[in-house]
């Protein structure tokens, strides 16, 4: 996205996913970022007051990526449809793992960074879902989207630790953590199913 054309906020996540590749993230300060961007620390301000704001402005901007994709097949199960969005995801983010790995890294030992980003990932689970074509509305949505999460993290660390060209190990790990949250979806459908049946009279 670097370029003269790029937005101020690109640069800036631009700027901090370069920053992020070459040392610790905890390591980058945002006046590092301003200078890698050649922006001013006022239009840093202006832009993304604070590290989690840049982690969030690319969360959406990797979420833009996986939504700009095709629409999941709705005759495919609902396993292999998240499976495709997820891979995308993947996709989206291979060509910075060093600084994704920086970026993991850094929310791992900075426990208020990553509690502080932990609605943005549930933001970006919900939309996964919806790629998918699965609701991910109301109460039922928010708690698939919990499920997603813990699916798309298991993924995560599969992939930064995954040193295939074929990404065979990545691919591994994500069916295998969404094969043991389809208990989880097949409960809440029932729920679902259950609380939209009506009881027969005593």
């Amino acid at each position: 996205m670097a370029g003269k054309r790029a937005t101020p906020r690109e640069r800036l996540i631009d700027a901090a996913l370069e920053l992020a590749a070459e040392r610790p993230w905890a390591g980058v300060s945002l006046a590092d970022v301003a200078a890698r961007a050649g922006l001013t620390l006022a239009e840093v301000y202006e832009h993304a007051p604070s590290k989690a704001h840049l982690v969030q402005a690319w969360l959406r901007r990797i979420d833009a990526a996986v939504l700009a994709g095709p629409a999941a097949a709705a005759e495919e199960p609902a396993r292999d449809r998240l499976f495709e969005v997820l891979m995308r995801r993947i996709e989206a983010i291979r060509p910075q793992k060093a600084a994704v790995a920086s970026l993991v890294d850094g929310l791992s030992k900075d426990p208020v960074q990553a509690l502080c980003g932990w609605p943005a990932l549930l933001r970006s689970m919900s939309w996964m879902l919806e790629a998918a074509g699965i609701d991910a509305s109301g109460l039922k949505g928010a708690l698939r989207a919990r499920g997603l999460a813990l699916v798309w993290l298991a993924t995560l660390r599969a992939f930064l630790a995954d040193e295939g060209e074929d990404l065979g190990s990545t691919m591994a790990a994500l069916d295998k953590a969404l094969k043991r949250a389809e208990p989880f979806g097949r409960a809440l459908d029932g729920q679902a199913h259950a609380a939209a049946t009506p009881q027969n009279a005593g």
